[in-house]
């Protein structure tokens, strides 16, 4: 529990109990192991898609399921599971994600069909939507304000980044090692693991008088999966399909009476604190774009090494270890470095256009590219970009939120990491199926998809640009409410 004390202004702010190193070193751990695999899972998956194709006979139309099943429940049940988390306990309701994850994991990795592994993956990000939140609120309980939560926060948002593309790699590896169904049987060790761990973690502050907000959730929820499906169906059905037009009028009514609801409502599932500062809604939003466009990006290159290049499953892994690499500098320095050195505003914006500048290298791509020369450079600069985006967002993205609330600021930042990925993977990918089906007219096969390739890229990079524009006008020096009990910011 912490302490309070009087400031100059009369005003009591809370104080950190002193914690031990040790246990802080666990606590630090089981966060960020915690954070790594479920964001790995959203991309763990990719490489090994044609090997799942292949075994389980799924139909092309389908194989997307298999990354937006988990990607669409875990986005769209964040915001329910993160107030569970501050009403019920974040310490049990991390545990329960963390079991529910893991046996969804395990059952799917034995899974005998594909409609079965799309559904377990479905399980698989209920279980994700339930822990994560709660990951970080208890990095926000556990550690005190200043260095220690400061490097916390860097570990947690590199793990972030890092896990997406190590995913990636690690895809690669397991499925030509030892077959597809390791990309999921690996996570139960390492689960266990985590929970043994989680003792080490602080309860932190719960939710004054905080409930349950159904109507919120399900609008949320369903709102997000209808516009997702009908976007990924637009590939091979067109825009005039009657199921595309009846979810995208569905998505718009339950997403503007979600809209709605939270304005109204006298328990709304995020609270107006919560979302009162400009600058943690501009990082949501930033957030949103960024995963929209990082996404579809790792998911056409995949798909260009494997397609166009010929590349097996594990050099196509191997070959994302430049992207990670960059990654880690950004964590480990590049990110937090910004953030030290210049302002809010500027670093986001700086990430972001180093993001923008290594994906419209990926647009010059052909089939006959060089992988020395255009690829590895490209992964790179983009990897700096990408990680110095997530580290900083998530400073911003949780700055000045009480304990108490940190469940439900947490899931709108992995909300929107997840509705953004989902959306990215079936809107950028109808965009590059369209486009391949006209190149393919008049040319060969490989240049018709490098062309849809590129077209996905040159739409991503405009989403991180968007992301700059997002960022200077919202991103302000953050001012505390007077009277305000909550910890100081960064």
């Amino acid at each position: 529990m912490p302490q309070y004390e009087e400031g100059a202004t009369g005003a009591s702010t809370a104080v950190a109990d002193p914690v031990p190193n040790h246990r802080l070193g666990i606590a630090t751990w089981v966060i960020a192991f915690a954070r790594f695999l479920v964001v790995l899972d959203g991309t763990i998956m990719i490489v090994a898609l044609p090997s799942i194709q292949s075994a389980l006979k799924i139909s092309p139309s389908e194989l997307n399921w298999v990354i937006n099943a988990y990607s669409l429940t875990f986005g769209g049940l964040m915001l329910i599971a993160g107030r569970v988390g501050d009403v019920y306990g974040r310490k049990r309701v991390f545990s329960v994600g963390l079991v529910l994850f893991g046996a969804a994991s395990l059952l799917g990795g034995l899974a005998p069909t594909g409609g079965a592994l799309i559904v377990f993956r479905a399980v698989q990000g209920i279980g994700a939507a339930i822990a994560t939140p709660g990951a970080l609120s208890l990095l926000v309980a556990t550690f005190p304000e200043g260095k220690p939560r400061t490097r916390a926060l860097g570990l947690y948002g590199g793990m972030t980044g890092l896990a997406s593309v190590m995913g990636l790699i690690l895809g690669g590896v397991l499925t030509t090692y030892a077959g597809w169904r390791w990309v999921l049987l690996v996570n139960v060790p390492v689960i266990i693991g985590v929970l043994l761990g989680v003792n080490a973690l602080d309860e932190g502050e719960p939710a004054e008088q905080a409930k349950i907000d159904i109507p919120g959730a399900i609008t949320a929820t369903l709102g997000a999966g209808s516009l997702v499906y009908a976007v990924d169906r637009v590939g091979e059905h067109g825009w005039s399909d009657a199921m595309v037009v009846g979810c995208l009028i569905a998505s718009a009514v339950l997403l503007v009476a979600f809209v709605v609801i939270q304005r109204t409502g006298r328990t709304p599932m995020i609270p107006r604190e919560v979302v009162s500062d400009r600058g943690r809604v501009g990082a949501n939003i930033v957030t949103l774009l960024m995963a929209t466009g990082s996404f579809a990006t790792y998911f056409f290159l995949t798909l260009y090494m494997q397609q166009v290049l010929g590349y097996s499953a594990l050099r196509t892994g191997l070959m994302y270890l430049p992207l990670a690499v960059g990654f880690g500098i950004a964590a480990g320095g590049v990110g937090p470095r910004l953030l030290a050195r210049t302002s809010e505003k500027a670093a986001l914006s700086l990430a972001l256009a180093l993001a923008a500048a290594g994906t419209a290298w990926f647009s010059f791509l052909t089939a006959h590219s060089s992988v020395y020369g255009m690829m590895m450079p490209a992964s790179l600069v983009t990897g700096l970009g990408l990680g110095a985006t997530v580290v900083v967002s998530t400073g911003i993205g949780v700055r000045g939120i009480d304990s108490s609330e940190a469940g439900i600021g947490s899931a709108l930042l992995t909300a929107g990491s997840q509705i953004g990925g989902a959306l990215g993977l079936a809107g950028l990918a109808t965009v590059a199926v369209t486009t391949t089906r006209h190149a393919a007219k008049g040319t060969a096969l490989s240049d018709a998809l490098v062309h849809g390739y590129t077209a996905g890229f040159k739409i991503a990079v405009g989403l991180f640009l968007l992301g700059i524009v997002v960022s200077l006008l919202t991103i302000t020096p953050f001012v505390r409410p007077r009277g305000s009990a909550a910890q100081q910011p960064r």
